[in-house]
């Protein structure tokens, strides 16, 4: 049977995914080059400065926290929250391109998770708000296709004008220019997204509303083991492939290796985006991300053996990519559809703050318990990769629950 295409997106859409991809262009100027700038050239020790990098987090939770509450206000909705968000983040990056001291660091990073945080509610809402049941899963591709293409571009130009001009601070400058133009694609091209006339419930009636829907709350847990694994491919990958690759000397991929397989992670899941999108469109959205796990354990379990088989380690590392970058392109889109269809229209900012709150939770979580395993020895090391495969059969349960409860309830 011929599935029924979606009618085609909106013009806003498009613009928005414009604006996303400008945006994240100019934070791929600074993402990887902070660290060495603030250490190598300005001097403050690397504890310092993860630290500082660190508090983005806290002042996150409490953006996502904020952002949830004014997406749902009639007083800001959707377009000034993003407004505040792209303002926000431009001061940030004027406090660290001015950075000589250790206060300011702290301050232009605890700008900037505020930023990050009042921006990813109202931009998941306002795409809800301009999209059917039916073009979700696309409309929310082409956005994270547009952040994905955007980071890959920023770290490009970023890493040219270093090897050219050498001129870290310049990184931040055109950073905040990044955020001051997609301030003013907003504020010019996008009207508010949401009509406000139908909205009854406060704000704390609303908080309590999600948190009381079954649904919702068992999607969280099984969100935060998707988050979990994201942050494992950027930050306990790269040290596996380093450390522990090429038995059975153990030496590791070099960095240019590890730099390319890398580039070509997130190269492919770029390519694939829209396509699986598509595919996905025909099951249910607890069905897609089901297949979602599945290609996550599968890329487990090859990345694990990278460091165990003698001959091949190349080949298997690829292959392991490619599964966890169609896992999570199939991840992405399916989530944030899945919320906003679970969502009141009322309460989408308040839903999709939980979603977002919950990639702050993976993104604390996954960093430490893959640090600690890279400091244990090899078996420790190949076997957190089996555990990880391991636990997708656990989320792959909670779907299943997932879509029962989803079918009772609807």
């Amino acid at each position: 049977m011929t599935q029924k295409q979606p009618p085609p997106l909106s013009w806003p859409i498009w613009i928005l995914a414009a604006g996303r991809l400008l945006s994240q262009i100019g934070t791929g100027f600074t993402l990887f080059y902070a660290p060495i700038f603030f250490v190598n050239q300005v001097g403050f020790s690397a504890t310092a400065v993860g630290i500082a990098l660190g508090s983005q987090s806290v002042s996150g939770v409490l953006g996502r926290f904020l952002g949830g509450m004014f997406v749902d206000s009639p007083q800001w909705g959707r377009r000034k929250t993003l407004l505040l968000s792209a303002a926000i983040s431009a001061l940030a990056d004027v406090f660290l391109a001015a950075t000589y001291n250790y206060p300011t660091l702290l301050i232009g990073n605890l700008l900037m998770g505020l930023g990050i945080g009042f921006y990813w509610p109202a931009t998941e809402a306002a795409v809800a708000d301009l999209t059917t049941r039916e073009q979700r899963n696309e409309a929310y591709a082409i956005t994270r296709l547009a952040d994905t293409v955007g980071l890959g571009l920023g770290t490009v130009i970023g890493g040219t004008l270093i090897t050219f001009a050498g001129n870290y601070r310049l990184l931040f400058i055109l950073d905040g220019v990044s955020f001051v133009v997609f301030f003013g694609i907003i504020y010019f091209a996008i009207q508010e997204t949401y009509n406000f006339a139908a909205q009854s419930e406060t704000m704390t009636q609303g908080w309590q509303k999600a948190f009381r829907d079954r649904a919702l709350m068992v999607y969280v847990a099984v969100n935060i083991l998707f988050t979990t694994y994201i942050s494992q491919t950027q930050s306990t990958l790269p040290l596996y492939f380093s450390n522990f690759a090429n038995p059975p000397e153990g030496e590791g991929f070099a960095a240019q290796t590890i730099s390319i397989l890398i580039a070509f992670h997130i190269v492919f899941a770029a390519i694939c985006q829209l396509p699986l999108a598509r595919f996905l469109n025909r099951f249910s959205r607890p069905h897609a991300l089901i297949f979602s796990q599945l290609l996550w354990g599968v890329g487990f379990l090859g990345i694990g053996l990278t460091g165990q088989i003698r001959s091949g380690t190349i080949i298997a590392a690829i292959a392991a990519l490619i599964f966890l970058s169609l896992g999570m392109i199939a991840y992405t889109p399916s989530a944030s559809s899945l919320v906003a269809d679970l969502a009141p229209e009322s309460l989408r900012g308040v839903y999709l703050s939980i979603n977002s709150q919950c990639w702050a939770i993976g993104y604390f979580i996954g960093p430490m318990f893959g640090g600690w395993a890279m400091d244990q020895s090899p078996p420790v090391a190949h076997g957190f990769w089996v555990i990880l495969a391991i636990s997708t059969a656990v989320g792959t349960g909670i779907l299943l629950y997932l879509q029962r409860l989803m079918r009772v309830e609807s």
